[in-house]
């Protein structure tokens, strides 16, 4: 079985959709890329010619490039016209398309899985950008079968009409030779060319938009300062995107402007001596359809606070502190329970180490490979 990936669309692994991308390749059995797995099946990445070495340096997965410029512009309308052409001419039996968000056909003569790690309602209600809505909506229409991230986003797209019959839940896995305890003995964390003192929080994630509550954080945190007096401080390290704005003047208009950090983009690889550092990884976030941070943080043995929306409950179990983001004096009174309480934080700890367990690349590649096999069969 030969599989085609998608690699388009995957921000050159600088967001959420690249680091799927990036993981997911990464941890291909060096079998599964020869194609001597039980299932035997060998992978190929097709995509922007500056992606060649992103996501396969390393590896024994080839990559070809279709000649499309890199704009998502072009892209899409590749993925309109030619994507079934030079499929077909591949000679892929099944390909993957983990950025159905951002381009995706909306026909399909090679059958094809959709990823969806994203929230289907929160892409296509409201928006003005109708090429994405009748990509979004036609394409997964189409595509024979989508491998949802989590229960939620197949909810979510059950109430938008599609069939659950062709939707299976397979959930992210996380790298665990990167995410482990780590003991921080420094007072302060040297992440080139960031160094940021001890104690703090952190809260990692692109700052796209007011579902992700970066401003509610903020709100939270400088409540949590006035009350307790205590030194910490707040990393928040993602992207600037549409609503980075906003959350630099909430920052900036902060009383305790001098203890919130903004990173800007934080390179994934160095996430796991950010998260050792800290206090407790904060996720305010309400709309997430995945929520891996969480996961990634419990694997390096801190504690982890997050909203109780979206599928976070339904990742994090009943390893972490969930609140409602909106209620500042709630929230603040979380970050207070994490800076005070060392017997709580000791339990979670212990409890999220068990959680991020069950998640790994592994599994995820091999019910991947399940699902394209049945695919292929039917």
């Amino acid at each position: 079985m030969k599989i085609g990936i998608d690699a388009f669309g995957c921000d050159h692994a600088r967001s959420g959709l690249g680091t799927y991308m990036l993981s997911f390749v990464s941890n291909i059995p060096a079998s599964d890329a020869a194609g001597s797995s039980e299932i035997s099946a060998t992978f190929e990445l097709f995509g922007s010619e500056i992606d060649r070495f992103t996501y396969t340096s390393g590896k024994d997965v080839s990559f070809v490039s279709p000649g499309v410029s890199d704009n998502l512009s072009a892209e899409r309308t590749w993925h309109f016209t030619g994507v079934n052409k030079f499929v077909q001419a591949q000679g892929y039996d099944v390909v993957l398309y983990p950025a159905p968000e951002r381009v995706l056909p909306i026909s399909f003569k090679v059958p094809g899985i959709a990823i969806v790690n994203s929230v289907l309602s929160s892409l296509v209600e409201g928006k003005k950008d109708w090429i994405q809505k009748i990509q979004i909506k036609r394409g997964l229409f189409k595509v024979p079968k989508i491998i949802a991230a989590s229960n939620f986003i197949k909810q979510d797209l059950i109430d938008h009409g599609i069939d659950a019959e062709k939707i299976e839940v397979v959930y992210n896995g996380i790298d665990h030779k990167l995410f482990f305890p780590q003991i921080a003995m420094e007072d302060v964390v040297d992440i080139k060319p960031f160094a940021i003192k001890r104690p703090y929080f952190i809260y990692g994630s692109r700052l796209s938009g007011p579902e992700k509550k970066h401003r509610e954080l903020i709100t939270a945190f400088s409540l949590f300062k006035k009350k307790t007096g205590l030194p910490h401080r707040l990393v928040l390290a993602g992207s600037d995107g549409a609503y980075s704005a906003e959350v630099h003047k909430a920052a900036f208009e902060s009383e305790f402007a001098s203890d919130i950090f903004l990173t800007g983009y934080f390179p994934h690889e160095s996430f796991p001596q950010l998260y050792s550092g800290s206090e407790a990884l904060l996720f305010p976030s309400v709309n997430e359809g995945v929520g891996l941070p969480v996961l990634e943080a419990m694997a390096t043995g801190v504690p982890v606070a997050c909203a109780d929306s979206g599928a976070l409950p339904e990742i994090a179990g009943d390893a972490a502190l969930l609140f409602n983001p909106d209620d500042s004096e709630a929230f603040a009174a979380v970050l207070e329970k994490l800076a005070s309480d060392k017997l709580l934080c000791a339990g979670m700890v212990q409890k999220g180490l068990k959680r991020a367990q069950g998640f790994t690349w592994e599994s995820t590649i091999a019910q991947t490979l399940r699902v394209a096999q049945n695919v292929v069969k039917s």
